[in-house]
């Protein structure tokens, strides 16, 4: 990530900071924007290009998004497209990002919006043909976006739909694990906590889940959640992924080392 990126994120963090409550209609018109957005390389280019001045980027927004977006996402969208971009896909990824904050945000107080992206997450990876449906290139992204409701309807906060809707009709790229690890990955952080994806051979117990947040607590100076996925194929041990760090000291792990070594 380039300089200008980052600053741009955190100004534009800021900016959700000032923006009032969120709210989850903003959240999913940001989130529109940004399918938007990056179904069109000229507009990315025009949105993000650091020789156009502020006026005629408002000027565009006004004219794309004008009625489709209420006061508080138009300010935001705005606000995003202001600032100076180190790659203009970098911008595509700042309005998602926002989008996702003001989605967490917007959710009542101990919506476990990150632990409901996970337990969609665990649905999907055991279910093959489920899985094809979300990941396929050749399927619609509104057909997408249908089943993740027709799924979760009643059973998960609105919240966690719009954030799940928004990201099986755009992945740009990604597949459907890390998909859903780093929009939770934003989720906690927009809540002043972190996500600590822990992979297991087996699932972990309360105990076991409450002392591994307990340490990594303690260790890091701030708040976590962990979330279990379970993979058989690690045999033992387990591996800890926290943002882009991840520790592995899965049993799998250890006999690639050793059969490596073994080969050298």
């Amino acid at each position: 990530m380039g300089s200008a990126t980052r600053e741009a994120l955190a100004l534009s963090r800021a900016a959700l900071a000032d923006a009032g409550k969120p709210s989850l209609a903003a959240a999913e018109e940001l989130l529109a924007a940004a399918r938007a957005v990056g179904g069109s390389a000229q507009l990315r280019g025009l949105l993000a290009d650091p020789e156009l001045d502020a006026d005629r980027k408002q000027a565009l927004v006004e004219s794309i998004f004008g009625a489709k977006l209420g006061s508080q996402a138009k300010g935001l969208l705005l606000s995003l497209v202001g600032r100076r971009w180190s790659r203009s896909e970098d911008l595509l990824e700042g309005i998602e990002e926002i989008g996702i904050r003001v989605a967490a945000g917007s959710a009542p107080a101990r919506t476990a919006v990150d632990s409901e992206l996970f337990a969609f997450l665990r649905a999907v990876a055991g279910d093959a043909e489920l899985e094809l449906a979300l990941s396929s290139k050749l399927g619609a992204p509104e057909a997408k976006a249908g089943v993740v409701s027709e799924l979760l309807e009643g059973k998960a906060h609105a919240t966690t739909i719009a954030i799940l809707r928004h990201l099986v009709q755009q992945p740009r790229g990604r597949r459907i694990r890390p998909l859903i690890e780093a929009a939770a990955d934003i989720v906690a952080d927009q809540a002043g906590s972190e996500v600590a994806t822990v992979t297991a051979a087996a699932p972990l117990s309360p105990a076991q889940r409450k002392r591994l947040e307990e340490g990594l607590t303690a260790s890091r100076g701030r708040s976590f959640r962990v979330q279990v996925v379970v993979d058989p194929s690690i045999i033992g041990g387990l591996r800890v992924r926290i943002g882009d760090e991840v520790v592995d000291g899965t049993v799998a792990s250890r006999l690639q080392d050793l059969k490596l070594a073994l080969a050298s």
